[in-house]
């Protein structure tokens, strides 16, 4: 198994240096803002803290007291920080551990990346066979790109250097990359512990460690891979964990891996996050019908006039060529990327679909993580995904960046199971339920005029266990 042959670190008996990572100052306009305003923002919001303690939100970047570096490229690319920016920096830049569970496209990218950088230029300056002093660990090799794609934004005016390694491709080069040195290394687990084992690489020297998409990573059974990851790195580091779910993996995961008591934010539902700028359209069809409405949605799109690209997933390989082959006999131009692609064909295709070549991309879930395309105006679930937390993801694939969205979903009785939670979905995100959906479920159709309302959530204070971590 890949990292067995690590060696085994007592932290208890090394001598560490000490660093910094408190870099918050509070300005005084956040400061005596009344309490009734900061909760005001927080429920206009959704921002839930689920934790005892959280710094106040700022509602602009010059009260998040970034350096001129990071505050000249936010205020020439974006109007406001996003809800999970607003509570989150405050909290990343005062040096706590964080637990942030928001939708996909809210900004949490930006929001762990910023407050690194200024935790790194903080720290002694890297020397010679040094490791990174930031790693954030992502489940796939596109958001991996993806968020490396973002710190290079930043990293020219931060003085910063940061790579990114994955699987699927040669290691030469990459390793080269690291051998260069690295402040930042964007990593997926396999890929790290290979060059962890080979001895490329070591991260003594981290101090800031992000996990995005934790739930992910566990669903993808990368929990081994990630705990030899963790071993590897001091215990005094600080630690921000990223999700869309809060599944009871994920909480024990974010129990034994933050070492300080850690804010945990919530933006939206803390079961699952759904973006309120989507559109959520539900079909009850039978399988047979699928290959019918599908041509007929995407004639709607035509004539709607909305200009984005569409995103269709499908559950299998051989589901997603076929589709693609159907959608071809009707005169529409679609591609499939899916796991039988090798990462040149995934490339490729890619290509083809973020520069407009072609507007049609069918996926299996491989695409439901990590696919980041800021177009995307349509979303199309031709097969339902097998839990709730993938039509979250897929749905996610659009309405990003502030932007509005719009998601057809097609739902058949063989899907029975997931019916009374998708009720659930739409009735807090305000969409229209189809009555066939309620009798799947069992459950009573709503009289005319029922406005459903949120599900309030009191605050909850993270109990640490009792027993030894696993990582120390």
């Amino acid at each position: 198994m890949a990292g067995a042959s690590l060696p085994k670190i007592d932290w208890s008996q090394m001598e560490l240096s000490p660093f910094q990572k408190n870099f918050y100052t509070e300005l005084d306009t956040v400061k005596n803002k009344p309490q009734k305003e900061i909760d005001d923002f927080r429920n206009e919001h959704q921002i839930i803290i689920r934790s005892s303690f959280a710094p106040r939100p700022i509602f602009n970047f010059e009260e998040a007291n970034f350096p001129s570096y990071i505050l000249e490229q936010l205020t020439s690319k974006f109007k406001n920080p996003s809800p999970i920016q607003s509570q989150g920096w405050p909290a990343a830049m005062s040096g706590l551990d964080v637990i942030g569970i928001a939708q996909t496209g809210s900004g949490k990218t930006i929001s762990f990346l910023l407050p690194g950088f200024v935790h790194i230029n903080a720290q002694a300056p890297l020397k010679m066979g040094d490791g990174p002093i930031m790693v954030v660990l992502a489940p796939t090799r596109e958001l991996a790109v993806q968020i490396q794609d973002e710190c290079q934004k930043f990293c020219k005016g931060a003085k910063i250097y940061s790579t990114v390694v994955y699987g699927g491709t040669d290691k030469w080069p990459q390793k080269r990359e690291l051998q260069r040195g690295n402040h930042i290394v964007v990593a997926t687990p396999g890929r790290l512990l290979d060059f962890l084992e080979m001895g490329v690489i070591n991260l003594k020297r981290v101090t800031y460690l992000v996990l995005d998409e934790a739930d992910r990573m566990l669903d993808m059974g990368f929990e081994p891979q990630i705990r030899r990851i963790v071993s590897q790195i001091r215990p005094d580091r600080q630690t921000l964990m990223w999700s869309a779910t809060w599944p009871r993996e994920v909480q024990k995961l974010a129990l034994e891996f933050c070492k300080e008591k850690p804010v945990h934010i919530v933006i939206g539902n803390n079961d699952l996050a759904v973006n309120l700028r989507i559109k959520q359209n539900v079909e009850v069809v039978d399988n047979v019908m699928k290959q019918y409405r599908i041509g007929k949605v995407l004639e709607e799109i035509k004539a709607s006039g909305e200009v984005g690209k569409t995103l269709i997933f499908t559950q299998t390989k051989k589901g997603a060529d076929g589709l693609v082959d159907q959608l071809a006999r009707e005169g529409y131009h679609a591609v499939s990327i899916h796991g039988d692609k090798t990462q040149g064909q995934r490339d490729y295709i890619m290509r083809l679909f973020k520069t407009g070549r072609c507007n049609i991309l069918v996926a299996t879930d491989l695409a439901a993580r990590g696919l980041d395309v800021a177009d995307i105006k349509f979303v199309i679930n031709y097969d339902f995904p097998g839990q709730l937390e993938d039509y979250i993801h897929r749905v996610g694939r659009t309405g990003r960046a502030g932007r509005e969205g719009i998601s057809y979903t097609f739902f058949t009785r063989e899907d029975w199971k997931h019916a009374y939670k998708l009720i659930d979905i739409l009735e807090e995100t305000r969409q229209k339920v189809p009555d066939d959906l309620y009798r799947i479920a069992r459950r009573p159709i709503p009289k005319a005029g029922y406005v459903p309302q949120p599900r309030k959530y009191e605050p909850e204070v993270i109990v640490r266990p009792t027993h030894t971590r696993l990582d120390a």
